[in-house]
């Protein structure tokens, strides 16, 4: 019964075909020959199954290709990706590392500076600069020190913490400048001066060339401040070192004081702008203070005169010399002597007359002469610190 079922099967499918694909003859003619070729439904068939299965296996090998190109795409893609990502890191790393040497060179610059700072301010004191430092890193009271931007990554965490050191040191070495700077403004204060009227009249008197300093961009607030505190308390203590405290000669006796007293040659009342010290022809007479010949000569009245510049309008004034051992613009040094006791000009006998004037006018010397133990140690603690560091006091 199958065998006969696939036997009429087969019988349609040869009408069908025969229908659909008819027997043909195709002539080929060469010259005088003349051939034929003849296509039978079946051959047809065959023909037509081969080309189908030609034309499946075609699309087959064009769509696993497809597929490989897609997979591949897929492929060069992800690599592309991981390319990128690998680029991404490799630049963040790049950028880490020029971060941590840029937090290096600011380090670098801010060192150079405290140094300079300190060496200008105290000279070559390595155990001064000790001290602060291990007081700086015992403060445990400080407030907390704000770090560079960058990360603390293995690289940066040690410049990190020379960095949180070095601001601890600068302003534990400011507090101390500002309370070192405070003594010698009452010290200034104690001879009757104003530090801060000082300290306008020398800002009116300076100048030059503006040369911008390559490393301001790496200074940070507290190095600020400390620039700021230490300049301050370099003025004060070299104002402190010129203010004239030391006798203006060895006699210990006054013979007239300041201010008010009777004219010894007409015996009206009159204003003595200074001290007189009576003493013997030829006694030395000595600088009160450190500071620069200003004037050598005679002027009305006092006879032989040598004037002395200290500096912040202050200067002092020495009459009636019998000789001025001294030239205009020399400077001297507290104690130096700068000319020999006389009796030269409006005088009744050998004697020094001692000024202390500021911005021209007058003053009592008697404050600048009985200055206490404790200002003068301040003055000589100053004038020690200015010798170390190359001044002359």
């Amino acid at each position: 019964m199958l065998k006969k079922q696939q036997r009429r099967i087969s019988a349609c499918i040869a009408q069908m075909a025969a229908r659909l694909l008819p027997e043909r003859e195709i002539y080929l003619r060469s010259g005088k020959d003349i051939r034929f070729i003849r296509l039978t439904p079946r051959v047809q068939l065959l023909s037509l199954a081969t080309l189908s299965f030609g034309l499946l296996g075609l699309g087959a090998l064009a769509l696993n290709v497809g597929a490989d190109s897609a997979a591949l795409a897929r492929e060069r893609a992800a690599i592309a990706a991981h390319g990128k990502a690998v680029a991404s890191q490799a630049g963040q790393v790049d950028a880490y590392r020029r971060s941590v040497g840029a937090l290096a060179r600011e380090l670098e610059t801010r060192q150079d500076f405290m140094d300079d700072l300190y060496k200008t301010h105290f000279g070559d004191d390595a155990a001064s600069e000790a001290d602060l430092v291990d007081r700086a890193d015992s403060d445990k009271d400080a407030a907390p020190v704000k770090t560079t931007r960058i990360s603390a990554g293995p690289q940066a965490t040690p410049l990190l913490r020379i960095e949180q050191r070095q601001q601890r040191f600068a302003r534990t070495l400011t507090g101390a400048v500002e309370r070192r700077a405070e003594k010698a403004a009452a010290a200034i204060r104690s001879f009757g001066l104003n530090p801060d009227m000082l300290a306008r009249g020398a800002a009116r008197a300076q100048g030059g060339p503006f040369v911008p300093w390559r490393g301001e961009a790496a200074l940070s607030g507290d190095l600020k401040a400390l620039a700021v505190a230490l300049a301050r308390m370099e003025f004060l203590e070299r104002s402190l070192v010129a203010i004239p405290s030391g006798q203006p000669t060895a006699t210990p006796m006054l013979s007239s004081s300041y201010g008010y007293r009777r004219d010894p040659f007409n015996g009206h009342a009159a204003f003595h702008s200074g001290i007189d010290f009576p003493g013997r022809h030829g006694q030395p007479i000595l600088a009160a203070a450190r500071g620069r010949i200003s004037f050598v000569g005679q002027r009305q009245g006092y006879g032989n005169v040598v004037e002395v510049d200290h500096g912040n309008g202050l200067m002092t004034r020495y009459a009636h010399l019998s000789h001025a051992g001294s030239r205009v613009g020399q400077a001297v040094a507290r104690g130096d002597a700068i000319g020999r006791m006389g009796s030269t000009g409006r005088s009744t006998g050998t004697h020094l007359h001692f000024e202390v004037r500021l911005n021209g006018e007058a003053i009592n010397p008697r404050r600048f002469l009985q200055a206490r133990k404790d200002v003068l140690q301040l003055q000589q603690i100053a004038k020690a610190r200015f010798a170390d560091i190359g001044g002359r006091g």
